[in-house]
């Protein structure tokens, strides 16, 4: 089960004015389980992405960012979980541009207003027909209020679906922002690791949204790993209805500060979520890196500790065979890195110092720490005033299991 994560309550997510979501059961995959969603949004609507940096992106992917460079006004959003449509060259180009045509078709639109997305196997044709055939049943599903059937829909080897609302005040008005996202397993970041979407009510100009949803990515969805391994499709929308009535033009203002800081806190949320229901996690990791001369270093050597095999087993069978994460900051690439400088805590536990054993240590401290199911992991390098936090979990049987029976 997924590490202190529950399922988001349906009650408790909020509607975005301008944003239509509905679902359906295509079976593109597998029977009997939501696996296609449409996103429509008002015309004055503005959004932003960022996508992956996999140089083996799917064609939805690239179809996705050809279309909003296009510049005509995104209406609509076509999401299938089941078939990743990457890998499958010319004819998985058709095959996205195919149902981007249909749902234009549907909701009286052009084919470029469209963004399709996709998730789930690679390198095996796009089944274009039966996400064709199950359009029309999600065009009459869509509603405000489905936010919790569209988490569902996107889902892979999730367990649960990850889905966060929050309101702010800008003066008297109220701004709503909604997001859901879905990834459990080949998650490392190039940009961000996962399927995600998020909307607010806020009028944002468009170059201002497209640095918002930066910012929130670098901040929450690159930030986490679970197994070192980037996607071919990832992505995440940012999407600003501006029916709220709340009008944001620049980056320097407090209302942009306001919003960037809650669009930040959704996304931070739906990230940490997915590590915790990274496939077979048991355990979920925060590894804070401080005292480096820039965040990129302190980041650098907290993603070699946390995409590291042997100290994620290690965190599996809870045992404080500490000197693995040693390893992982001497070999992150850091040159001039002098170790004995270096401090290693697990929690409140000083574990190592001046290049070796702390001498506070004991054994039966670190077994304690790592029983449990939320560790923090902290190195203090000595030798800057910079730091980064990186988000991951442990290996498990069950991580080999799944990915070994993926296709099966």
């Amino acid at each position: 089960m997924p590490v202190n994560l529950n399922p988001p309550v349906a009650s408790e997510l909020l509607p975005i004015n301008g944003v239509l979501l509905g679902t359906t059961e295509a079976n593109i995959k597998k029977p009997n389980r939501k696996d296609l969603l449409i996103i429509q949004v008002d015309p004055q609507s503005t959004l932003a992405g960022v996508f992956t940096q996999n140089r083996f992106c799917a064609a939805p992917v690239v179809v996705a960012k050809d279309h909003l460079a296009a510049g005509k006004g995104i209406r609509a959003l076509v999401v299938n979980t089941g078939n990743a449509n990457a890998g499958t060259g010319e004819q998985g180009m058709a095959n996205a541009r195919a149902s981007c045509a249909a749902v234009a078709k549907l909701l009286g639109c052009a084919p470029e207003q469209v963004l399709p997305f996709s998730t789930g196997v690679i390198m095996e044709p796009l089944p274009v027909d039966r996400i064709i055939a199950g359009l029309p049943a999600c065009v009459a599903n869509l509603k405000a209020d489905n936010w919790f059937d569209a988490s569902q829909a996107i889902m892979t080897t999730d367990i649960v679906g990850k889905a966060v609302s929050r309101q702010i005040k800008l003066g008297s008005t109220v701004v709503t922002i909604t997001g859901i996202a879905k990834g459990s397993g080949m998650i490392h970041p190039n940009m961000a690791t996962m399927l995600g979407y998020i909307a607010t009510d806020a009028s944002i100009a468009q170059p201002v949204l497209q640095k918002m949803v930066s910012q929130a990515s670098d901040a929450s969805f690159n930030c986490i790993t679970v197994d070192g391994d980037t996607s071919t499709n990832d992505a995440l929308m940012l999407i600003a209805t501006g029916k709220s009535g709340a009008a944001i033009t620049d980056t320097t203002s407090d209302a942009y500060k306001q919003v960037q800081a809650a669009v930040t806190e959704v996304a931070t949320l739906l990230a940490q979520a997915i590590v915790r229901d990274g496939e077979g996690a048991t355990k979920f990791m925060t590894i804070k890196v401080e005292g480096g001369n820039n965040a990129a270093e302190c980041k650098q050597i907290a993603y070699a500790v946390g995409r590291s095999p042997l100290v994620k087993t290690a965190f599996f069978a809870s045992d404080p065979n500490l000197g693995r994460i040693l390893a992982a900051i001497g070999y992150a690439g850091i040159a001039d890195l002098d170790v004995a400088r270096i401090k290693l805590y697990l929690d409140d536990v000083l574990v190592a110092e001046q290049g070796g054993r702390a001498a506070s240590y004991r054994e039966e401290d670190g077994q304690r720490i790592m029983q449990q199911s939320d560790i923090g992991i902290r190195v203090v390098l000595g030798r800057g005033n910079a730091a980064a936090t990186v988000w991951t979990c442990d290996f498990s049987y069950d991580y080999v299991k799944i990915n070994a029976s993926y296709r099966s």
